[in-house]
């Protein structure tokens, strides 16, 4: 009976890789679920997309017999979106692969699917927090008044399901609301992903990357701005080294975007530090609103999976990556609601 030799293109293999990692991806992330996800994009040239969003004609209105009806021009606004890459590798020993503990291989699949997922996660709620519509609500802690606020901004006509991303810091107050619905009272097989309850209509999601402002970014001349200066360097008057401003993230209002201030950049502290809740309606009235999702993933191209045998030191490398693009498809179906820390 001849040899049966195990080759390690037979342990790795990239295309059940690919299919594993792909998988795994939903089970790990939190905002995306809540998502559309759009794959035209896979196989059609460019990098550059626009996501389009049509304004509204207004109200129909009476018009006497034999008269003309005044034409309306239909009109959109649009913004552009560039295609990008969320892409992570691993290597992998032989002695890891053949005789390692466990399954290293199948634990690669799994790093390598938690990477990608946090990643498109991150620019998902970076998506949610571009928009315009906000509630502001920095006055007192999340409860069901201001949740209930909150959702008056969106003006519906028609009560639609709505989630509510909320920091974990803030799950103890909202179980404590007497408004509070906890998911194990619910029937069974209607709760979301990742939801522990219900308030005021609302399903409510614990995330981690729902973030705590502390800081806005300013200018030189405003008002108590203070100057961030390098971590060897002795502050003065207005001035603060990066790390003994901790009491909460940095808020770029004009990008409305998290960042990160360098040497030099100027910060303001909030009076008190809050949290930016996107609350995002999950469901559309046909008849009245518009059918576009809140958040829209443009997949240019599904997870790939590259090995890479590197003979010298008798290791694999696996890389893994994802080309795709979150955008904010629908402005008007999420409010940022701030709350107090």
């Amino acid at each position: 009976m001849p040899d049966v030799i195990t080759t390690l293109n037979k342990l790795i293999d990239p295309e059940v890789m690919a299919d594993m990692i792909t998988g795994k991806i939903p089970k790990k992330i939190r905002v995306i679920p809540f998502a559309k996800v759009d794959a035209t994009l896979e196989g059609q040239p460019g990098s550059t997309i626009t996501v389009p969003s049509w304004g509204y004609i207004g109200d129909a209105y009476d018009v006497d017999e034999g008269a003309d009806v005044t034409i309306e021009a239909m009109s959109t606004s649009s913004k552009t979106a560039t295609i990008k890459k969320a892409m992570k590798g691993v290597s992998l020993t032989d002695e890891a692969v053949l005789s390692g503990y466990g399954n290293p291989v199948g634990e690669a699949a799994n790093q390598l699917a938690l990477s990608i997922a946090a990643k498109v996660d991150n620019d998902a709620m970076d998506a949610l927090r571009t928009s315009t519509l906000s509630y502001d609500g920095t006055s007192a802690k999340i409860a069901y008044n201001g949740i209930v606020d909150a959702i008056d901004v969106f003006e519906e006509e028609v009560n639609t399901e709505k989630v509510l991303f909320v920091h974990p810091a803030q799950v103890t107050t909202l179980r404590k609301d007497s408004n509070f619905i906890s998911a194990d009272k619910y029937k069974e097989g209607v709760m979301l992903t990742g939801e522990i309850g219900m308030i005021a209509n609302t399903r409510i999601v614990p995330s981690k990357k729902v973030v705590k402002i502390g800081y806005i970014k300013a200018e030189s001349g405003d008002s108590g701005a203070v100057k961030i200066v390098d971590e060897t360097a002795t502050p003065s008057s207005g001035e603060s080294k990066l790390s003994s401003l901790t009491a909460g993230d940095f808020w770029d209002s004009e990008e409305r975007a998290v960042f990160v201030p360098e040497v030099n950049d100027y910060v303001v502290p909030v009076t008190a530090a809050y949290y930016l809740n996107p609350l995002v309606k999950l469901e559309q009235d046909d008849e009245t609103e518009d059918a576009l999702p809140a958040i829209t993933v443009y997949l240019k191209r599904e997870t790939n999976v590259e090995t890479e045998r590197k003979p010298k030191n008798r290791t694999t490398e696996i890389t893994a990556d994802r080309f795709y693009v979150v955008a904010l498809s629908n402005e008007s179906k999420v409010v940022l609601a701030k709350f107090k820390a």
